[in-house]
């Protein structure tokens, strides 16, 4: 037998889905929002639970198909947010790049996983879905239930999860008017927002990583500047001028050296938009006390 026909449809079309985002997101991260939304989305709200049921109820007769989709997407508001939280607490953070990574792996482990445990049951009571039963398939199940009302609650259930999911997906995947914004961040050199420089000496440099993120709907020009107690600081030349397409992000290590002993000295991380160097768009902070080397 060979490779393909080892692995279930369901198993592959997660295969696929998964491939699909990760080379959407690593390999060509300047795709439209809207397409990485689209193929995104079904990683997040149902893949994660549903390769989850797939592998502790692997047989047809464990679970009907309705419950199978219930759990699935319940199970996913779960896991999702646990990997997040638990990247939290890492090395990695919070980030785009290690929560795909990392939701890529759990899903791709669960396949193999799912494919292992449906290898050891007789193939007649292994569970498959076949894309051109799937209505025959939920048919069957409402016109099993016994009473008129559990017919019309499987119905309403049924509904309801087809319209939730419908709902949420225009909702990420529409443009929002009224919603432009520049994304301006300062993260410690772990890449998480702790562990800022904030006791130097003179002579000393800090480093500070500083991230813009473009959701102004179009291309925006940018200007940096660092100011220490009003004292402009020097910058290099990358860090001085930015310029972002729509949903663009830059990320750059900065440093700044104070020369000046003082306590409670502000330094400023000022954020110009379109060559209007009259009052920053965005700004950023830190106190810092500077003693004598």
């Amino acid at each position: 037998m060979g490779v393909k026909e080892r692995i279930p449809v369901d198993m592959q079309i997660v295969i696929a889905l998964v491939l699909l985002s990760d080379i959407f997101i690593f390999a060509f991260p300047q795709t439209p929002s809207f397409i990485r939304a689209v193929v995104g989305l079904p990683m997040l709200l149902f893949l994660p639970g549903y390769v989850l049921i797939s592998a502790l109820f692997p047989g047809k007769n464990d679970l009907e198909g309705l419950e199978r989709l219930v759990l699935s997407l319940g199970l996913s508001i779960v896991i999702t947010p646990f990997i997040g939280f638990a990247l939290n607490y890492s090395i990695w953070g919070i980030k785009l790049v290690p929560i795909v990574a990392v939701l890529s792996f759990y899903l791709l482990f669960m396949c193999a996983l799912t494919i292992l445990r449906r290898d050891q049951l007789p193939k007649k009571d292994v569970f498959s879905i076949s894309l051109t039963s799937a209505y025959r398939t939920f048919q069957n199940e409402i016109m099993s239930r016994e009473s008129k009302l559990d017919r019309t609650l499987t119905i309403v259930l049924l509904f309801s999860v087809i319209v939730a999911m419908t709902t949420l997906t225009y909702v990420l995947v529409t443009p929002k008017g009224g919603e432009q914004f520049t994304e301006f961040y300062m993260l410690g050199m772990d890449g998480k927002a702790v562990d800022y420089p904030t006791e130097l000496r003179t002579g000393e440099s800090g480093n500070v990583i500083l991230g813009v993120t473009n959701h102004e709907g179009e291309t925006v020009n940018y200007k940096l500047e660092l100011r220490l107690d009003n004292e402009s600081l020097p910058l290099d030349d990358e860090s001085q001028t930015i310029s972002l397409e729509n949903e663009e992000k830059w990320e750059n290590e900065i440093t700044f050296t104070p020369e000046d002993v003082g306590e409670n000295m502000k330094l400023q991380f000022l954020l110009y938009r379109n060559d209007d160097l009259t009052e920053p768009y965005r700004e950023l902070y830190l106190w810092i006390d500077v003693k004598e080397a």
